[in-house]
């Protein structure tokens, strides 16, 4: 014998209907014996509910929902049953909605409406379904019998959530069903009877529990839940995307992940499958030909540390604590049984060895019953300041993971709390039991499905990253680096398995978000047809309210506002990549500041195009600071795009034509001043004086203007070229001289015994800088390791392509950390 418990999205329309019963016509062609239980019809349950509760207010309102109700099932039976079958099914449907309107009537009439009355009302929801479906069962060729569950379910009268008297009810099943054995029975589900023959419901559940109930008392050897998921996933699908199926989990998991928010199954509908060790199945009607989810004694010895990730998502969490409870026998009893004696469910349990403090969560709605319980129980403690007012911490939520395989293996714990901190989530409080079966931790609610979406990917997906990027600035580098994204994903994910979402972009005008990530072969065409005007707080805004995992910010534009808010982002425990160069070589104060926080939110700080584009200048440094090098001196050409305007800056050409050839190549700033000035090379230079221990500031840095005056106060670029062909002259007699002296002329930064300064050097062919071509830079570092032959790092200084490169490199070095 088999158990088919369908539920309510499995009977939700009549087209639904008529695809499970193509399925149970493939267990009766297959010879399979067995019985089936219905929910009501999606929606039914709490319209019941909704007439009930008109109809005792007195408002006759109820009559509306009461009207669709009948409609519905009108149209069920004109849907699957044709016109021989139709009628006496009509006519039996039809007395059932007259006693109904009859019983809500009567409520309208006394303004009231008991538990009793009300699970008499539900009932009908079950006792339309079923009736139903039994005839069009019948219709499709599978005999079938209508049966009131009332007749073999004995209950209590504790109404609204009965309990089941087994002892009869076993026996009443088993004579049942030895009696009418010649057809399947159609089963209400979630409704049962006094001995007295008062209709009762069985409470939350109550047709999975009413399926259970049925295969205990029939010894089946299996009991399928079909629903409208396949099976039990490793997560919730709706929090967690990446969430997959398990196809093998003991009863103990099962009865974890549905304690913790698993909406699949319900503790108490399993028990007693679970005392006769019936294996229980959850399949998909509208997938019926996947295998779902076996749910028995036996788990998989071979399968994940843990079997699945589960969530409360709204829990309040309450600690007791003072020094009066430390080495006092008896606290936690009289804790507990306070509460209990209140009604207050407790969801969770932690103490401390200190023997301070004792926290436990309660649903929120229960909050103020459990403080009232223990301000009761405590009042002596509390007016004689042995314990503290109880502490009460709203909008939390409770992630656990759950498994057998977590047992004797060491290392879950913390890499369960890695997970979490990588990604900035904050742990609240932390229980686990001695089963070790599942490990809990209370964190903000605002963080759940951030929690969830982290420990899926550490635990289940631990070969495969993905990261989240918000990305402000997509001109010539960032349009650069989305390119290069896009070229790299297929590579990235099956060789690096590392996926890459791009998932808010923003350029001056307009920025678009999208969690699941914006198509990178038409970004420029959805940014422009955007509604969201660019802003700056507002796109922050945005990136911390999505909350994801893995999240990095790239900031590819010049702009003092942004790089203001890098200790904002940072501290929300977003990881930062960026070519812009204000943050770092602004205040000292800011750039160590902007150091603490990306340590103490343990992410990441990346501004490796600061210096040199795509080259590794700042990383090397570090390698040398680190590895216990002292740094002597540190010179370097360090603008590419002064590099390409004096590297090309030769006989028979004008200073002013290479520079507007440079501007038009996209290697200076829109602005060309911004480079010729030098501010650019001294930023650079105060960055790699920060990189190697010195807490220099800008004024520190001695900086020689190469521009005439007319130039500087030009008040527009084109007015500035206007007077740089002016002074045309006065750049070649610099040229001509350095030439007659067998040198050449090169821009560059020096840093020596803590002093910097950047001006226009003349060098002959024996210095390093002479050779440069093209946009590279030069960065020579002399240290107490390289000081007779000192360590050089050469090559493109500018360009897009090379610093979306280094972007680039940078995302993939956080997510390796991530």
């Amino acid at each position: 014998m088999k158990v088919l418990k369908f539920g309510g999205s499995s009977v939700g329309t009549p087209q639904r209907i008529e695809q499970l019963i193509l399925i149970l016509d493939k267990y009766h062609k297959r010879g399979d014996t067995f019985t089936v239980a219905f929910s009501a019809f999606s929606g039914i349950t709490d319209s019941l509910l909704e007439m009930a509760t008109l109809a005792a207010k007195g408002d006759e309102a109820y009559k509306t929902p009461l009207k669709n109700l009948v409609t519905r099932h009108n149209d069920a039976i004109a849907y699957l049953l044709n016109d021989s079958n139709r009628p006496e099914i009509a006519t039996a449907l039809s007395q059932n909605h007259e006693e109904l309107e009859d019983l809500l009537h009567g409520i309208f009439l006394v303004r009231e409406a008991s538990t009793r009355t009300l699970d008499y009302v539900v009932s009908f929801g079950e006792r339309n379904s079923s009736f139903v479906i039994a005839a069009a069962m019948n219709q499709r060729g599978i005999p079938s019998e209508f049966l009131d569950a009332r007749k073999i379910i004995v209950t209590d009268k504790n109404f609204g959530a009965a309990k089941v008297d087994f002892a009869v009810t076993n026996e009443k099943i088993e004579q049942y069903y030895a009696l009418h054995n010649d057809k399947v029975q159609v089963v209400t589900g979630f409704i049962g009877a006094t001995k007295g023959g008062l209709t009762t419901t069985l409470g939350r559940g109550g047709s999975d529990y009413t399926g259970a109930i049925l295969g205990a008392a029939l010894n089946a050897e299996v009991v399928e839940r079909w629903t409208d998921v396949d099976g039990i996933l490793t997560a919730d699908p709706r929090k967690v995307k990446k969430a997959f199926t398990v196809p093998v989990m003991t009863y103990g998991e099962a009865m974890e992940m549905s304690h913790f928010g698993a909406k699949v199954i319900y503790p108490p509908t399993i028990q007693p499958t679970l005392a006769k060790n019936i294996p229980l199945v959850i399949k998909n009607t509208f997938n019926p030909d996947f295998e779902g989810t076996l749910v028995s004694t036996q788990g998989n010895p071979n399968g994940s540390i843990i079997t699945g990730i589960s969530s409360i998502p709204h829990i309040t969490l309450l600690t007791l604590q003072g020094s009066g409870l430390f080495g006092v026998p008896g606290i936690a009893a009289r804790l507990f049984s306070a509460l209990g004696r209140s009604g207050v469910n407790i969801i969770l349990i932690t103490q401390g060895s200190s023997e301070y403090s004792i926290s436990f969560a309660v649903q929120p709605a229960s909050m103020r019953k459990a403080v009232k319980a223990v301000e009761e129980e405590f009042n002596y403690e509390m007016k004689s300041a042995l314990v503290d007012s109880i502490k009460v911490e709203d909008d939390l939520a409770v992630i656990a993971i759950i498994g057998e395989n977590m047992r004797f293996r060491p290392g879950i714990a913390g890499r369960m709390f890695q997970a979490l901190g990588k990604n900035g989530i904050n742990s609240v409080a932390i229980a686990q039991g001695s089963s070790e079966l599942n490990i809990s931790v209370v964190v903000p609610k605002s963080d759940e499905t951030k929690a969830l979406n982290a420990l899926h990917e550490s635990f289940f997906l631990s070969d495969t990253r993905q990261l989240h990027l918000f990305i402000m600035g997509v001109g010539l580098i960032g349009g650069t680096l989305i390119n290069q994204i896009r070229q790299q994903a297929d590579y990235l994910r099956i060789e690096r398995s590392l996926e890459i979402k791009v998932v808010g972009l923003a350029n001056s005008k307009k920025m678009i978000f999208n969690e699941d990530g914006i198509e990178l072969d038409n970004w420029q065409n959805l940014l422009f047809e955007a509604n969201d005007v660019s802003d700056v707080q507002g796109f922050i805004t945005n990136m911390k309210t999505m909350n994801l995992s893995n999240t990095i910010f790239i900031d590819n534009t010049a702009s003092e506002e942004i790089a203001a808010n890098y200790g904002t982002i940072l501290n929300a425990s977003i990881s930062i990549s960026t070519p812009n160069k204000i943050a770092t070589s602004s205040s000292y104060e800011q750039y160590k500041d902007l150091q603490r926080i990306a340590n103490r939110r343990n992410v990441q700080f990346k501004y490796e195009t600061n210096v040199g584009a795509g080259l590794p200048v700042i990383s090397t440094l570090k390698d040398l600071t680190n590895s216990g090098d002292r740094i002597l001196k540190i010179e370097g050409v360090l603008s590419g795009t002064l590099a390409y305007i004096f590297n090309n800056f030769k006989a028979g050409t004008t200073f002013s034509d290479i520079v507007k050839k440079a501007k038009a190549l996209g290697l200076t700033e829109p602005d060309p001043r911004d480079d010729l000035s030098g501010r650019d090379v001294r930023r650079k230079i105060i960055i790699l004086a920060r990189e190697a221990g010195y807490p220099i500031e800008a004024v520190d840095v001695a900086l020689e203007n190469i521009l005439p005056q007319a130039c500087i106060d030009a008040t527009s670029v084109d007015d500035f070229f206007v007077a740089l062909e002016q002074a045309d002259a006065h750049f070649e007699t610099m040229r001509a001289n350095a030439e007659a002296n067998g040198k050449a002329l090169r821009m560059a930064a020096k840093l020596e015994n803590g002093k910097a300064s950047v001006g226009l050097l003349e060098v002959d062919s024996q210095h390093p800088f002479y050779m440069l071509s093209g946009s590279d830079n030069m960065i020579v570092f002399t240290s107490e390791r390289y000081k007779d032959r000192p360590l050089v790092v050469r090559g493109p200084g500018a360009g897009a392509e090379v610093t979306a490169a280094g972007i680039f490199a940078e995302i993939i070095t956080i997510g390796n950390y991530l």
